[in-house]
């Protein structure tokens, strides 16, 4: 490897061997025993968040953020955009305790610098927002993305979430096998979408999305922020689907980036041109794949908004834990759920019906609606029995009798002042 981390003299690699090395690496069986999360904050000014943060300013906070004694990995988004992701957790009380831990420390931090975190799924007041890395990756993205329009820059510098992150499960077929939790996590996915929607305003505008979040992602690319058809196999559709997407840049140690049209990883692979692919170029290739569940070995589920209030991300990731991780909440859940596959249809998520209808309509969508009090009953069975602690099963319950039983999501309360 090179000083800059961009392959040097590594063997090229053949198509046979992408295949393999993807049906290995993506899906890695076993009892499920890990959770993780990873939580994006727009960072905003504490007096009023109408203002833009200097970037002087932004700097400065960034440098003070990084000084800090963390547990969780600390990065940051072409927006400036803080994230917080936790290290593989024994339990889910583990993974919250850690995140909540750090949190704690980062906002403090953040006070004498009058900045403060927020938690929306996009920017109320700023877009675009400027993008404040400037690194040959986001350079690379930014052209690539342009070419299908602004969803792009948008989900770069505006957006924020929370993913939660599961093994994969078992290699035998149940409630707990990773065949049956990946059909889930699409299915699931679209109530997850539609009970957190927390983005109807972008800009200073209301956009007529309750998860403009998620529209950008249905916008962003022809085929980099689908999922493959979770109907088959999910090593071998996974694979595929890797190899047919086409390749965001090519890295170099000096100079941009070059950022080919249309030039699929497969296609690399059998050219060879402009130089021949290796594994680390495969593994970076997969860094730049977008789908709202992505295989990494685990599961992470990615299509859930950032979420109101200094621990509304706690519930979230407590609902979906509960429900892939105890036998029973992931069975009744899936059969909640698994009706909805028609109304997807077959085309990918978040692009078909189903998906579209959760980003624009949320609970007030009637068949979602249905299925996230199911969801949501399951899952406060589930938590005492995964050890959630009483804090955790309040905050849920709370969540569930202000907007899930009414039929509504964070995005129906939220009062953005543009003016």
């Amino acid at each position: 490897m090179s000083p800059t981390g961009v392959p040097r003299g590594d063997p090229a690699l053949t198509e046979a061997e992408a295949e393999d090395l993807l049906r290995c690496i993506c899906f890695k069986t076993g009892p499920p025993r890990t959770v993780g999360a990873e939580l994006e904050w727009l960072v905003h000014e504490r007096g009023d968040p109408r203002l833009p943060v200097r970037p002087g300013k932004l700097a400065a906070a960034l440098d003070t953020v990084r000084s800090l004694p963390l547990v969780s990995a600390l990065t940051f988004e072409p927006g400036g955009q803080l994230e917080l992701s936790s290290r593989p957790a024994g339990s889910l009380m583990e993974c919250l305790d850690s995140l909540a831990a750090d949190l704690t420390a980062v906002r403090a931090a953040l006070v004498p610098l009058g900045l403060t975190l927020s938690g929306y799924g996009v920017d109320p007041w700023h877009a675009p927002r400027s993008r404040v890395l400037h690194e040959p990756r986001y350079d690379a993205m930014e052209v690539a993305l342009d070419r299908t329009g602004p969803a792009g820059r948008a989900m770069m510098c505006d957006s924020a979430s929370v993913q939660i992150c599961l093994d994969a499960g078992r290699e035998e077929p149940g409630p707990l096998g990773y065949h049956r939790r990946w059909q889930l996590a699409h299915l699931l996915g679209a109530v997850l979408v539609a009970a957190f929607a927390n983005s109807p305003v972008h800009g200073g505008r209301r956009t007529g999305w309750r998860s403009t979040r998620q529209a950008l992602w249905t916008d962003l690319d022809p085929r980099r922020a689908l999922a493959p058809t979770p109907d088959g196999e999910p090593r071998a559709e996974w694979a595929a689907h890797v190899l047919d997407t086409p390749v965001l840049c090519i890295r170099a140690e000096e100079g941009p980036w070059e950022v080919p049209e249309g030039l699929t990883f497969r296609e690399w692979l059998r050219s060879g041109q402009p130089r021949p692919a290796d594994v680390d170029d495969l593994r970076y290739h997969m860094t730049t794949l977008f789908p709202p569940v992505r295989p990494r070995g685990h599961l992470e589920l990615r299509m859930v908004d950032a979420q109101p209030g200094p621990d509304g991300w706690m519930v979230p990731v407590a609902v979906t834990t509960a429900v892939f991780e105890d036998p029973h909440a992931a069975e009744t859940v899936y059969r909640v759920v698994k009706p909805l596959a028609e109304r997807a249809g077959v085309e990918p998520a978040p692009r078909n019906r189903l998906w579209r209808a959760a980003a624009r309509d949320g609970l007030a969508d009637p068949e979602l609606h249905g299925a996230a009090v199911a969801v949501f009953s399951a899952a406060l069975d589930a938590l005492p029995r995964i050890g959630a602690s009483e804090r955790v099963r309040r905050a849920v319950a709370a969540f569930h009798e202000q907007y899930v039983v009414p039929g509504s999501c964070p995005a129906d309360n939220l009062q953005v002042v543009t003016s």
